[in-house]
């Protein structure tokens, strides 16, 4: 073994590669773990001081410690420990007079972390009792309070109810082991944040809507691992809000999540975009909407896209890629070059998510069960996207009754470039598998399609699609003729089709 020098040991010392973190141990500055106190100044007091001297452990020992909002500072670790309770002040006014503060926030620090096997507990449905008493009162201002929203629902606006954790433009981020419970609103956001690593937590957060459990908005340089979230909007959410900034070098695997949204999104927020991302080994359950949903809407570009090994049971959609013109200022975004392999679907035909605490809000019209899609726009198509080795099995039952699109129709199904995406946007579609409009360079290979319960459209319909290469589609013996509807496809490939009966009658060209 190399000899290390007195004068390089002291180096290493002094640099903190072999010095002992120490310890602040909140208790010693007079937190009191009793339930009701209110630790905000204790708390705050040991995070500033370990800062001050370079950093330390500010430590939660076991006991239920009340706080406001707590800034947390450079070199700081926050270590919350087993049968510690970090739990949120359920009054509104301690988050603030005009906007609501998240409880744990952080801004331009670097070097932080929250870890340890304890809970911060945001205590959402008691805070959001006090936004209502006080909106009741006059005592708090909401314009759209009493405004009644697109999905029959009244709640108080997302500005008012505090987030647990928020963290904008912070280097060197961990957050590690703990248990995230019941925000009011969004979990945890990390904003234009670099080097952020989010570890085996886990996300219990459905006390109230708009409940994401994890977004990262326009960060570079993301690792998300051994995750399991319970949350009742999106569960692992990538955002772009800033149209100068973009969302890139992220990886996402050997995580769990169950969302009364969807579970893997990119999007709603789309304006600078989403760029290398690697998302691997997800297990999605009784999810609302889309097991993977992709979307640029605000004029972002959404590239270099790799997904494999997702299983997903009792949800809503298995695929869900559209791009939209939402942000009307803002040219038309791109989405290209997407992989997505290995995955195993479920869809019933019932809600997903019923039975839940804040369920997805339900259509209020009827409709057969929603198909996959990949949807751009007329002269902005989706490009080069590869679906392979994907299996999606639908409740099926699809009935002329409930619902009907006739194949000679296709150009009625609307555009709705502008609106909020998500599967059931477009209403009843003409197949029951996978429907492509709009599209360049896609590519299906060993894609089944498969229903418990037999449907009457066909199982795909691709319309304004350049450059089709379907090898090895498969669907059940009983699907009646067509199985594929093209419109406005050129000299597609249709290899090694594993299909009920010949191609001459499997196929069906539309004008």
């Amino acid at each position: 073994m190399k000899k290390i020098s007195l004068f390089h040991l002291l180096i290493l010392l002094s640099s903190g590669i072999f010095a002992q973190q120490k310890n602040y141990d909140i208790t010693t500055f007079g937190a009191k773990g009793d339930s009701s106190t209110n630790n905000t100044v204790a708390i705050q007091k040991a995070i500033d001081e370990a800062s001050a001297n370079g950093g330390g452990r500010v430590v939660i020992p076991a006991g239920r410690f009340v706080t406001g909002v707590l800034n947390l500072k450079s070199n700081v670790e926050l270590h919350v420990s087993a049968n510690a309770m970090l739990l949120g002040s359920t009054k509104r006014t301690d988050y603030g007079t005009v906007k609501a503060s998240a409880l744990i926030v952080a801004e331009k620090q670097h070097h932080i972390s929250i870890t340890g096997t304890g809970t911060i507990d945001g205590r959402g449905r008691e805070v959001v009792a006090d936004v209502d008493r006080m909106l009741k009162a006059g005592t708090l201002q909401d314009p759209s309070w009493q405004t009644v929203n697109p999905w029959g629902q009244k709640r108080s606006d997302e500005s008012n109810r505090p987030h647990l954790l928020t963290f904008g433009k912070c280097d060197h981020v961990t957050i590690k082991g703990i248990l995230l419970k019941d925000a009011a609103c969004w979990v945890e956001t990390y904003h234009e944040c670099s080097n952020l690593t989010i570890d085996s937590i886990r996300v219990q957060s459905t006390a109230y809507y708009n409940n994401d459990g994890i977004d990262i908005d326009n960060c570079k340089n993301v690792k998300i691992t051994r995750c399991n979230v319970n949350a009742d909007d999106d569960g692992i959410c990538l955002k772009s809000n800033n149209d100068q900034a973009i969302c890139e070098n992220v990886e996402i695997s050997d995580c769990v999540v169950r969302s009364s949204a969807s579970a893997l999104k990119f999007g709603t927020a789309s304006h600078g975009g989403f760029k290398n991302v690697m998302v691997k080994n997800l297990e999605i359950y009784d999810t609302y909407r889309s097991a993977i949903a992709l979307e640029s809407v605000d004029g972002g570009t959404l590239e270099n896209i790799n997904i494999e090994n997702i299983k997903a049971t009792n949800t809503g959609n298995g695929i869900f890629i559209r791009l939209g013109h939402r942000k009307k200022e803002a040219p038309i975004g791109k989405v290209r070059n997407i992989r997505i392999a290995n995955v195993k679907v479920e869809v019933p035909a019932g809600k997903p998510d019923k039975g839940y605490e804040m369920e997805g809000p339900a259509l209020r019209y009827p409709h057969n069960v929603f198909p996959a899609s990949i949807t751009g726009l007329p002269g902005n198509p989706v490009e080069n996207v590869t679906l392979e080795n994907i299996s999606i099995t639908y409740e099926g039952g699809g009935s002329n009754t409930v619902a009907h699109f006739g194949l000679d129709s296709l150009s009625k199904v609307p555009e709705k470039a502008g609106d909020y995406p998500e599967f059931s946007m477009f209403g009843e579609l003409p197949c029951w598998g996978l429907y492509l409009r709009h599209a360049s360079g896609i590519q299906l290979k060993n894609v089944s399609l498969q229903y418990k319960k037999a449907d009457f459209r066909p199982a795909m319909v691709v319309d304004d699609v350049q450059l089709l290469h379907v090898e090895g589609l498969k669907v059940p013996a009983t699907q009646p003729a067509p199985v594929i509807v093209l419109k406005d496809v050129p000299s597609p490939t249709l290899t090694a089709l594993k299909l009920p009966y010949d191609n001459s009658k499997a196929v069906m060209v539309v004008k």
